[in-house]
């Protein structure tokens, strides 16, 4: 087949322990997952429906490495979160059926524009400035699930400059991942190499450039990052 310009390189992700890749199409990110982290932004932590915004696949900094600080902001902040990696799509999928579409797990960053995105909140626009641009995605290789089942505990933590910044847990999710997999999968037909960010706990904070962040997700992964 010939392009009319040059097609875009598939963005992937390591797959530890193996030599394939896992190739990545969208990343859903789900909004206020954790309690004490939505209150730090300021809102009601109540069993609301889930929400979602997206990242494109370009934003993947693959493995960690230099996360060139961002144009357009004065504060980035950082999100810790675990990174679910879809590895069998489906459309209106069972809670009870939900992890068996997961391939696999990975620790990954959420960044954030927060100026830009406290901006377009109070003038009801859409998040895309905030969320979505080059290299806010930094992430981990992928860790199987047959090899480490679908963890429903462990830490969530990251350091910022060897101080710990955040320090949550997945069992503190207000929404369990087969929960936010069911609701998504109303609102679009999950494909393999989709990847859903879960939600962030309490501790984010502003980085800048020369700053080292170092997270895991405990019995998942690790993700380092220098902002540069």
């Amino acid at each position: 087949m010939a392009y009319a310009v040059p097609a875009p390189a598939q963005t992937v992700l390591p797959v530890r322990g193996s030599e394939a890749m896992f190739p990545v199409g969208r990343i859903f990110c789900v909004g206020r997952n954790y309690a004490e982290h939505t209150r730090e932004m300021g809102h009601d932590p109540d069993r609301e429906p889930p929400f979602f915004f997206m990242k494109p696949a370009t934003s993947i900094v693959a493995g960690g490495g230099d996360m060139p600080y961002p144009p357009g902001t004065a504060d980035l902040h950082h999100e810790m979160e675990l990174v679910a990696a879809i590895g069998t799509g489906g459309r209106d999928i069972s809670e009870e059926d939900a992890l068996s579409h997961v391939f696999g797990y990975a620790a990954g960053l959420d960044m954030t524009r927060r100026d830009l995105q406290d901006f377009a909140k109070q003038h009801g626009r859409p998040w895309e400035v905030g969320k979505a641009f080059d290299h806010a995605a930094p992430c981990s290789s992928v860790t199987m699930a047959s090899e480490i089942g679908h963890p429903e505990t462990g830490a969530v933590r990251l350091h910022v400059n060897g101080t710990l910044r955040q320090d949550g847990d997945i069992s503190q999710m207000i929404w369990s991942l087969p929960e936010v997999i069911a609701h998504i999968s109303v609102l679009f037909a999950l494909m393999p190499g989709d990847l859903i960010m879960t939600g962030t706990p309490a501790g984010v904070a502003g980085v800048s450039p020369g700053d080292r962040l170092k997270g895991e997700v405990e019995g998942v992964g690790r993700i380092e990052v220098k902002v540069v």
